[in-house]
């Protein structure tokens, strides 16, 4: 039986170039594995890595430093406060009354130091018009005693004359009589002219007396400087009490927590509210002490941040603490026993972001992870 011609097989067999290609896929895939790994491990190797490091600020809490009610907060937690920026108003009332009571005082011993040196610059005035018109006085006196002196000298002279004329008979007995009382009246002005002086002299000493009222008044003007001083002291007491009832905020900041509503009553030293500054951030670690050495102060770090993925922030190693944390633990750990196991050890690391991110990039708490070259 003829079954015709037989037909061709048309089966292509695969090209060896495709399969070589695959190959060298697989090659290259290999390499490139094998490369990733090399320099991943290398990079694990030269590196050293902190992984439980974390963003940190200098966290402030703000005390009430004398009793009372709280009247007002303003502020919630989360707000962006000003320096200077009202945060808690305790009543003051009780310490603005004490402080207008002192005020009073003071004003009252201004008022009398005022009136004492009124007084002495009077007094002041009067002594030294009285001394002069004293002075004046005794000098007349006392020039007026020769002239009378002198007169009275005279006039004795006369009547002893007259009274040698007469007993020769050529004289008269009323003239006698009349140079008699002459010589009695110039006696009396001498006697009148010593007088005058005693009395303008006790004039003088009383006026020197009365220069001790000047002292009297400047004595009570000292009196008055340490009363002065107290209650200044009191008032500024009470100021200072008053301005504690008012917190403010220290610096620019934000209000992380508020501890207290409107209508409580705090005590005082009870914190009531805590703040911080956003653009006071830096990073804090603990460093293995093996790996102490590559964390010298002022080497430069690589920083990333888990809320940032992808972002890098250079930084500085800023200090290295001078004691592991185990020495600030509240519960020390004595091996009275002898049993010892021993465990490495950790440093707190203090890292400056350089230059510093915007505020409020970065929080507190925020997780980071620090790379440092393990490279002394």
């Amino acid at each position: 039986m003829d079954i015709g011609p037989a037909k061709p097989n048309l089966e292509v067999k695969p090209r060896p170039t495709r399969r070589r290609m695959r190959l060298l896929g697989g090659a290259l895939l290999v390499l490139a594995l094998l490369g990733a790994g090399g320099h991943w491990l290398h990079w694990q190797l030269t590196h050293v890595v902190l992984d439980d490091a974390r963003v940190a600020s200098d966290m402030v809490t703000l005390a009430s430093r004398v009793p009372g009610w709280v009247e007002r907060v303003p502020v919630t937690a989360g707000d962006r406060v000003p320096r200077g920026a009202l945060l808690v108003q305790v009543d003051a009332r009780d310490a603005t009354l004490a402080m207008e009571e002192l005020e009073a005082r003071l004003a009252g011993l201004e008022a009398r130091r005022a009136e004492l040196e009124a007084r002495r610059t009077m007094v002041g005035m009067q002594n030294v018009s009285q001394r002069a018109a004293a002075a004046a006085r005794l000098d007349a006196a006392r020039a007026a005693l020769p002239a009378a002196e002198a007169e009275h000298a005279f006039a004795e002279a006369e009547h002893a004359r007259a009274e040698r004329l007469i007993a020769s008979g050529t004289g008269t007995r009323q003239r006698v009589e009349q140079l008699r009382a002459l010589a009695d009246q110039s006696r009396q002005r001498v006697i009148g002219a010593g007088a005058e002086i005693r009395n303008a002299e006790a004039l003088l000493t009383a006026v020197e007396a009365a220069a001790e009222e000047l002292r009297v008044i400047e004595r009570q003007l000292d009196a008055l400087l340490p009363q002065s001083r107290e209650v200044a002291a009191s008032r500024d007491r009470a100021a200072l009490d008053q301005r504690d009832r008012t917190l403010r905020m220290p610096f620019d900041g934000v209000v992380d927590r508020i501890f207290v509503d409107p209508g409580e009553y705090v005590l005082a030293g009870q914190r009531i509210i805590l703040v911080h500054s956003p653009e006071e951030i830096r990073i804090e670690a603990n460093v293995k002490e093996t790996d102490v050495r590559f964390f010298r102060p002022g080497k430069p770090v690589r920083v990333t941040v888990d809320a940032w993925p992808g972002q890098a922030f250079p930084a500085v190693v800023d200090r290295v603490i001078e004691a592991a944390t185990s020495e600030f633990a509240l519960l020390p750990s004595p091996n009275p026993s002898g049993n010892f196991t021993r465990i490495t050890q950790r440093l707190p690391v203090r890292i400056r972001l350089d230059p510093p991110p915007p505020p409020g990039m970065l929080r507190p708490g925020m997780l980071v992870r620090v790379e440092a070259e393990a490279r002394e």
